[in-house]
């Protein structure tokens, strides 16, 4: 299966896994005749263009076998993302609904696969972690509609919190490998910003007291009454039980930060994300708005901890709340090259780990190992790794258990900087991941993402152009 062409609305992809993400203003897409008017819920907003899509190629799959064949997914040459909003800064996608954001992603994605038929594409799946707001009602769905697709074109949205969209991609994959399908869209969308409170329906009828909304923002809520109380800490004082158990200490979740910020940085200046970035039409929003050029470990060491008085976790060693989008193109070899795709990269092999809910953060660590060992590599062959920064404290537990080269992890910047819009995180990395091998020239990478509730997933790629 190879990947072509990607889109999202929240991190720039690799080039390998082509994705696309919206920045700003201004641009303009192929397919902009087939989209629909969109109405005044979506603040009056023109159709998306020139976003690209990602594609896959089907493994060959031998009769009487025993053991599993190795993924052969690859991914097509196009790439297009959207820049990540900030939550709590300038807000730039506040007024954007989830499905048109959605929308512009898929929409950037198959620009840049002129000669695809939309017909032709057998699924879409999308990610999204939240589900409570405007995008309740499968937004994947949504987006294919919005984006002005064929009635016709199928889609589904998937839930694995922070690994959602990095799941789709693995679903989609796997349709390309059974051959349910030549083409497949994978990808997903979050707005923090948007997520609704909600209030629970009471017990009984009419009752005579208060009622409290409760946040879908992030973490746990509404929880079972059922679950042990260590499963359902916060997520910030779960990854502060990491930092303990693991001897990390404040300064060193600082300097890992402050080196997210300045690489991300860099990459944008040096143009890295300008061939995968897409514009959301009327909203100026040019580069991912969470990252901060100047933050250092000093400036960073002023910021108190968020959820333990001595606590070593901070605004400025954790994620940001995000709104974004991501996209990707995934096909077989055979039906790129019939309308003219290159892939970038096949995918090589794909991984799951769980563990109790409060690890949730080291769960990257064995999901890498199983997708390694499926594409038949150790760590020896690998020469980049995109790990989402949900924490700082986290991604050094993670890199120190796998004694791997700090140097090729997100050389790219990572989340702490670019953003977590949590349903789009994971397509996000993965095109990120595809592009650095085919600029670096090495042949596999690894792309990892823990996810809440104590599970994580990793894929590798191989490096086909």
């Amino acid at each position: 299966m190879t990947l072509s062409l990607g889109m999202r609305i929240t991190v720039p992809h690799d080039r390998h896994l082509s994705a696309s993400r919206c920045c700003g203003s201004g641009s303009r897409n192929h397919n902009a005749d087939l989209a629909p008017q969109l109405g005044q819920e979506n603040s009056g907003v023109e159709e998306p263009r020139n976003i690209p899509f990602m594609e896959t190629t089907q493994s060959s799959m031998g009769p009487n076998t025993t053991q599993l064949p190795t993924p052969n997914s690859q991914l097509p040459t196009s790439n297009a993302q959207l820049p990540i909003s900030n939550s709590r800064r300038c807000v730039k996608l506040t007024l954007v609904a989830r499905g048109f954001v959605a929308a512009v992603a898929l929409q950037g994605v198959l620009a840049k696969a002129p000669t695809l038929d939309p017909t032709e594409i057998g699924d879409v799946v999308w990610g999204n972690a939240n589900g409570a707001g405007e995008d309740n009602r499968n937004v994947g769905r949504m987006a294919v509609l919005l984006a002005g697709l064929p009635a016709s074109v199928t889609a589904t949205t998937v839930n694995r919190l922070c690994g959602s969209s990095l799941d789709a991609a693995i679903m989609a994959s796997r349709v390309i490998e059974t051959g349910d399908a030549e083409f497949t869209v994978a990808g997903g969308v979050e707005s923090m910003t948007r997520a609704p409170w909600v209030l629970p329906k009471p017990e009984k009828a009419f009752p005579a007291g208060n009622a409290t909304a409760v946040s879908t923002t992030l973490g746990w809520r509404l929880v079972n009454e059922r679950m042990p109380a260590e499963w359902t800490v916060s997520l910030g004082e779960a990854n502060e039980l990491l930092a303990d158990r693991y001897g990390i200490p404040r300064e060193r979740q600082d300097e890992f930060a402050a080196r997210s910020h300045l690489l991300a940085a860099e990459a944008w200046d040096a143009g890295f994300y300008d061939e995968l970035i897409v514009p959301v039409p009327r909203v100026e929003l040019a580069r991912d708005e969470s990252i901060r050029p100047g933050s250092t470990v000093a400036t960073l060491a002023g910021l108190s901890p968020s959820f333990r008085s001595d606590g070593t976790i901070t605004p400025g060693n954790a994620s940001p709340l995000n709104d974004g989008a991501a996209a990707l193109l995934i096909g077989s070899e055979a039906a790129g090259g019939r309308i003219g795709l290159a892939p970038l990269a096949r995918i090589a092999g794909r991984g799951a780990h769980a563990l109790e809910p409060q690890d949730f953060g080291i769960a990257p660590v064995e999901a890498a190992l199983a997708a390694m060992a499926r594409a038949g590599i150790t760590w020896a062959d690998v020469s980049a790794v995109e790990l989402n920064e949900a924490f700082a404290v986290q991604s050094i537990a993670c890199m120190d258990a796998w004694r791997v080269d700090p140097e090729i992890v997100n050389s790219k910047g990572g989340a702490i900087a670019i953003g977590h819009p949590l349903g789009a995180s994971g397509a996000r990395i993965l095109g990120t991941l595809a592009h650095r091998l085919r600029d670096e020239g090495g042949r596999y990478g690894v792309a990892g993402i823990c996810i809440g509730v104590g599970q994580a997933l990793a894929v590798v790629l191989e490096n086909v152009t």
